[in-house]
């Protein structure tokens, strides 16, 4: 069974930066795709980035590029996402998601899910 645990959500103003992290146990952290998804109140869930096993080929939606930089540490089994000039339309529950194929730009194409952490971002 794979476990995803997100952490590093918060409160920051406009402009700030946040650094989510996404621990992975229960399988080779390597031979899985990862990929951070989030949702807005009231809003479908939106891909923001992807990242393969090796981390050599990376994904990212275009609202985020340039400001958003998905990472991995494959001997600590964590993926993560570091926010600069976040905005307050990037408020959202942001998930941790894995899958055990080639990294694609997908929404909902994961095998498994974290449970979320919480990012506001005060205008």
């Amino acid at each position: 069974q794979v476990q995803l645990v997100e952490s590093g959500g918060g409160l920051v103003q406009a402009g700030g930066s946040l650094r989510l992290s996404c621990a992975a146990s229960g399988h080779t952290f390597s031979n899985y795709a990862m990929g951070w998804i989030r949702q807005a109140p009231g809003k479908e869930r939106e891909f923001v980035a992807a990242i393969s096993g090796s981390g050599g080929t990376r994904y990212y939606a275009d609202s985020v590029k340039g400001r958003f930089t998905i990472s991995r540490d494959n001997a600590k089994n964590t993926v993560y996402l570091q926010m600069n000039s976040l905005k307050p339309e990037d408020t959202a529950v942001y998930y941790c998601a894995a899958r055990l194929t080639v990294v694609i730009i997908t929404t909902y194409r994961w095998d498994y899910w974290g449970q979320g952490t919480q990012v506001t971002v005060s205008s």
